[in-house]
């Protein structure tokens, strides 16, 4: 049997701490076990820390427990914040890094550029990190693979005539919009609709704050627009919100793959996101109806709000982004795809 040491943030498995790298890791660990891997998973306390490196050793007694030759696969948010604890033990593992993202610009360091050059591979979850690894980080192309976030199969999600029930599925932080999403949604108020955001609200305090968010998860101020913050949902309410959604805006300010958007188009839900890092890739081309949606510039208040008008007020538009979200779901990459492209790297590493 085929053994890989994954080494991952601490409660990459706790609902309290959703996020896309935390999902992809659970998820890759599963599909590998069921095809046969044995999967170690060894979590790396103090990763989710805000801030500064793991200096205190966490990584270096995980590693030290790993024997000669073993082929470890790190997340790449593990690799940046303990870059100098990895790579005293890259010439004796066969070490294989994660990047889900690449590291900020002000984060970046000559370790992180020290780690990706002594891995064996690199395996980025969109072609735009691959894009970004190669050109900023002076990886070698040949070193650097793309397997791409699976999705779950889901029911179709009934839609409303009106295509009025909006789904923002994000943490509440400036990255991610909000602020754009309320300032567009305020000028359109002179049409029928509503919006649930869904997503955890302790991330950028102060955003929440300046949006008016209040305890009830409603918009203090005068406006009383209807929109809704429910804060985290998993599982089974995460599933039913979709299901009651016509649309998922995304208005990101950046994202590397942006896996809500295929969670959304797995229930044949059209999506109006901004053309930012890797959501074209996760939108998909176009179909012989359309593109699944539409894709606006980042920053832009109005475009957003003239792309929303055109979704509410034409319904031949709202019929074509359905048409067109339906038949992307049928050629979306499921877990089993990209734990395969996953396992091929760990055999060439093993070998």
């Amino acid at each position: 049997m085929s053994v890989v040491h994954l080494v991952v943030p601490d409660g990459f498995d706790l609902p309290s701490r959703p996020s896309g790298g935390n999902l992809y890791d659970r998820r890759l660990a599963q599909e590998l076990s069921e095809t046969g891997w044995s999967v170690r998973v060894w979590p790396v306390a103090g990763t989710w820390q805000p801030g500064g490196s793991l200096a205190d050793g966490p990584l270096t007694d995980i590693l030290a427990a790993i024997p000669d030759a073993a082929v470890v696969l790190v997340d790449g948010l593990v690799a940046r914040r303990a870059g100098s604890e990895l790579l005293p033990h890259s010439a004796r593992l066969r070490v294989v890094v994660l990047v889900h993202q690449p590291t900020p610009d002000a984060e970046r360091a000559a370790t992180v550029r020290a780690v990706l050059g002594a891995a064996h591979t690199v395996v980025a979850t969109s072609e735009w990190t691959r894009r970004r690894l190669v050109e900023r980080d002076s990886v070698a192309p040949s070193r650097v693979r793309v397997a791409v976030p699976g999705v779950d199969r889901a029911p179709l999600a009934p839609a409303s005539s009106s295509g009025e029930r909006l789904l923002c599925v994000a943490a509440v932080t400036r990255e991610k919009g909000h602020d754009l999403l309320l300032a567009a949604l305020g000028s359109i108020l002179d049409l029928p609709w509503r919006c649930t955001c869904v997503g955890p609200l302790d991330r950028d305090v102060e955003l929440v704050e300046e949006l008016g968010v209040s305890p009830e998860g409603t918009l203090r101020g005068p406006l009383r627009m209807p929109v809704t913050f429910t804060g985290i949902r998993v599982g089974a309410a995460l599933d039913a919100t979709y299901a009651a959604a016509d649309l998922l805006v995304l208005p990101s300010r950046a994202e590397t793959y942006g896996m809500v958007v295929t969670e959304a188009l797995a229930r044949g839900v059209p999506v109006l996101a901004t053309a930012v890092g890797g959501v074209l890739e996760a939108l998909g081309g176009g179909t012989e109806h359309g593109r699944a949606g539409a894709l606006v510039p980042p920053d832009d208040v109005q475009a957003l709000a003239s792309t929303l008008r055109s979704w509410l007020g034409d319904e031949d538009l709202r019929r074509r982004w359905r048409a067109a979200a339906r038949q992307r779901r049928t050629t979306l990459p499921r877990w089993s795809d990209t734990a395969r492209r996953v396992a091929q790297v760990l055999c060439e590493a093993a070998a």
